[in-house]
């Protein structure tokens, strides 16, 4: 069938405007040259585009960029060329017990890496990103869990079976907008679907496409078919980097492996009563893809909680332009008299598990920004502790 999909990019990726833009182009070395096929950034001078990671560069003259590729608890797997990976140490920071997970190294990233004469090589340092896809991690206590650095598109996957849900896609979105990359709706098992009903797949995507959230696009595709998925090219180009995020047996892996052109990422069956996949992908990996990008593929997530740093308004703005409407500025859109966010319920013109879902991710992002801001504060306060019995030792003892 032929894919159905809306607004594709029409601009080439967007350049970095820099000082050393009218620099007549240095040619590469093989060692960038490789770099750049798995998304290094450089400039016409042969160095990377973000000033920090020159800064970082020049401060690390003995080491060298690599990306990492796949993250284990007992380390991570770098790539310095499509088709070199190593094991590294982290940074011996990272492995304590308090330090914040999301400012480890994650699928992604960028770091420098310094050769060693007695141990495997070793990270240096993080260079900064310029996104950063996160969630709130399981558990009662506030912390944060990176899911992919350094992406330009995230496409969130979602089946049109029993797996389609407007909800979770709107938490998704959420997610990923207050990350720094586009989000791409890429709707799979559009063959089943049109076999079962002509009418599903242009209806599903119009309800994806009607959820508020302007600014992204849909996608429609039967994953196991390469001339399908052709589609997603335009977000795929030399030097992009993409990260499928969808829960399990949306068919990410399948879509991955149309990508590549041969099956790479291992598959399995849906159950058929609703729709769920077990986790054939245990860990997140980064893979360049014939077209010049790399594709990020990610376990199944069932759990998606905010960090409390994302804007629910620009996810609703629907919503929040009801809501300037009401008659009273602190509207609980209840009983008040004069509320155009009722109103708009009772007229048809917005729907009720819409206003449902802002209500529930409102109360959910402002209880995370609350347990961040407290985390924040302590840590704040360990570190004055930290810092006023630095300087007690160093009156007694003498500076150690």
């Amino acid at each position: 069938m032929t894919p159905r999909h809306t607004r594709p990019p029409t601009d080439p990726p967007r350049q970095l405007e820099s000082a050393h833009a009218h620099t007549p182009p240095v040619p590469l070395t093989p060692e960038t040259a490789l770099l750049q096929a798995i998304g290094w950034p450089v400039e016409a001078d042969g160095l990377p585009q973000p000033p920090a990671w020159r800064e970082k560069l020049a401060a690390h003259p003995g080491a060298r960029p690599a990306r990492v590729v796949e993250q284990h608890r007992s380390g991570y797997v770098v790539a310095t060329a499509p088709d070199t990976t190593f094991t590294v140490e982290s940074l011996a920071e990272w492995q304590r017990p308090r330090f914040p997970p999301e400012q480890r190294a994650g699928v992604g990233d960028w770091v420098l890496v310094q050769d060693s004469d007695n141990h495997r090589p070793q990270i240096v340092a993080l260079l900064p990103r310029h996104s950063a896809i996160k969630r709130g991690a399981a558990g009662e206590h506030y912390r944060q869990q990176l899911i992919a650095a350094n992406v330009d598109t995230v496409f969130v996957v979602c089946g049109l079976d029993a797996d389609f849900n407007p909800r979770r896609i709107e938490r998704y979105l959420l997610l990923v907008r207050g990350g720094g990359a586009e989000p791409v709706v890429i709707l799979t098992k559009a063959d089943q679907a049109a076999l079962v009903d002509e009418s599903l797949v242009p209806s599903a995507v119009a309800v994806v496409e009607d959820l508020g959230a302007k600014g992204f696009a849909v996608v429609a595709v039967n994953a196991r078919d390469p001339a399908s998925v052709i589609a997603l090219l335009p977000w795929l180009g030399p030097g992009r980097t993409a990260v499928l995020v969808g829960s399990s047996g949306a068919g990410k892996s399948t879509l991955t492996n149309s990508l590549l052109g041969f099956d790479r990422m291992k598959t399995g069956a849906v159950r058929e009563s609703d729709a769920r996949g077990r986790h054939t992908t245990t860990y997140r990996a980064l893979i360049p893809l014939p077209s010049g990008a790399c594709l990020i593929d990610t376990p199944g997530m069932r759990e998606l909680k905010p960090t409390g740093e994302e804007d629910v308004a620009e996810n609703f703005a629907d919503v929040e332009a009801l809501a300037a409407q009401c008659r009273f500025r602190d509207c609980k859109h209840g009983r008040e008299p004069g509320c155009a966010v009722r109103a708009a319920i009772e007229g048809g013109t917005l729907d009720t598990q819409r206003f449902a879902s802002f209500v529930k991710l409102s109360g959910e992002v402002a209880g995370a920004a609350t347990k961040l801001a407290h985390r924040r504060a302590d840590n704040a306060a360990a570190k004055v502790q930290g810092k006023a019995l630095n300087k007690r030792l160093d009156e007694k003892y003498g500076k150690h």
